[in-house]
């Protein structure tokens, strides 16, 4: 589950990284009480960041023509002024397609005096099997152009998770990123923090990018978490109902909610062959196939190993929504699942919804022989298929015609 960055920066406050003062608006008459609340603190700028799940919004423009989905205010006028373009506008950026994202969110909040960029994440080596703490002196562009031209402005610093991240690698750390003094010691504590931040949310990572040297209104260099990006791991979720709460089925396409619901993996794609397997292994295989076959598949839909009758319905319903679908295979190879279960599960759902679409079947592994006798007695219009190859040829063929 991925949150907002305000939400992002809620978490990591929790855990004594400074971040800026700032608050999230949902109108135009909060983002001015905000913007009022930071110039009345001696802040000179605000900046006012739309709150969507994509990258690329400084960049992005909206629908309407307003540049820029991060803009800065040098008065609670300006403040109000971009709010008014922002709210309830859609914005477009690289991440995005054309079809942009409705901001409904913004953060207004202080535009800190910024003297150097660094970059900071916590992540999952799931070669090492270790949490891994990575940070760069090259602050504020993509990880990944550092790590092609410039790897050796990496740090990696890999953590024992029987024992915990130590003070001496937060000091190995900071000292990499050649801070000294009173940041040096900023920086041991805001890296514990951040790994705290990870470990106890259950996060798949936190990044912060950049993590920024800045000038107070005091005169002092202060170490702050400029922008964050917090995912967390969906099944840990259950564990933390106040992260939970702070899912925004907004920003999620409506079919992988709904799937969601009936604990279904599902991700839409651009294809017209719909995909119903068991297994994210022989899912990824399937719509490799089709592809190989001249096919585009519609989506990835991986329905467990245990999924049942009512799952399987459920799964056909969602996958009927998409008008883009021409076509359905169901790849089902059963080593937990039974081939029967998922068979009847198919009949109920072709005769619910009525299906015209082409659907392809390949059935085999536990209790196959029983399932393709469902299949056969059901009286239903469809296509057996003996192997991956001919079922994906053959639904291939038939949404051709």
């Amino acid at each position: 589950m991925n949150i907002h960055e305000f939400q992002a920066k809620q978490l990591l406050k929790q855990y004594g990284v400074a971040v800026p003062a700032g608050d999230p608006c949902k109108t135009v008459e909060e983002a001015k009480a905000a913007s009022e609340k930071l110039f009345g603190a001696g802040h000179k700028l605000a900046v006012i960041k739309s709150q969507i799940h994509a990258g690329g919004r400084g960049k992005g423009t909206f629908k309407h023509g307003f540049q820029g989905g991060v803009k800065l205010a040098k008065s609670v006028a300006e403040a109000v002024t971009v709010a008014e373009n922002m709210l309830g506008k859609t914005l477009v950026t690289k991440q995005t397609g054309p079809e942009g994202r409705l901001v409904q969110t913004i953060l207004v909040a202080a535009a800190e005096d910024i003297q150097k960029e660094f970059y900071i994440a916590v992540l999952l080596d799931r070669a090492n099997s270790r949490p891994l703490i990575m940070a760069s002196t090259e602050g504020g562009v993509d990880i990944e152009e550092v790590a092609d031209k410039t790897p050796e402005k990496i740090v990696k610093e890999w953590v024992d998770p029987a024992v915990g991240l130590q003070p001496f690698q937060t000091r190995k750390i900071a000292s990499a990123l050649g801070l000294k003094g009173d940041l040096f010691n900023q920086a041991c504590k805001l890296i514990a923090g951040v790994y705290r931040t990870w470990w106890e949310c259950d996060a798949s990572m936190v990044e912060i990018n950049p993590l920024c040297i800045c000038l107070g209104p005091d005169g002092k260099q202060k170490l702050i978490a400029v922008d964050a990006k917090i995912g967390l791991d969906d099944n840990a979720l259950y564990r933390h109902a106040d992260i939970q709460a702070m899912r925004d089925l907004a920003e999620e396409s409506p079919l992988e909610v709904e799937a969601s619901k009936f604990s279904l993996n599902y991700i839409k794609l651009d294809g017209s062959i719909a995909c119903l397997v068991n297994g994210a292994g022989l899912a990824m295989s399937t719509m490799d196939i089709i592809q190989h076959f001249g096919g585009s598949p519609a989506n990835f839909l991986d329905v467990g190993g245990g999924a049942s009758k009512d799952q399987v319905a459920a799964a056909f319903r969602i996958i009927l929504s998409d008008s883009s679908v021409k076509g359905i295979l169901v790849n089902i190879f059963g080593g937990i699942m039974d081939c029967n279960v998922i068979a009847t599960g198919i009949v109920e759902a072709v005769r619910e919804t009525g299906l015209k679409l082409p659907l392809v079947v390949r059935l085999e592994g536990n209790n196959v022989a029983a399932g393709k006798k469902t299949l056969a007695e059901s009286g239903l219009t469809l296509i057996t298929g003996d192997s991956m190859a001919d079922a994906a040829n053959k639904v291939v063929q038939a949404v051709g015609r």
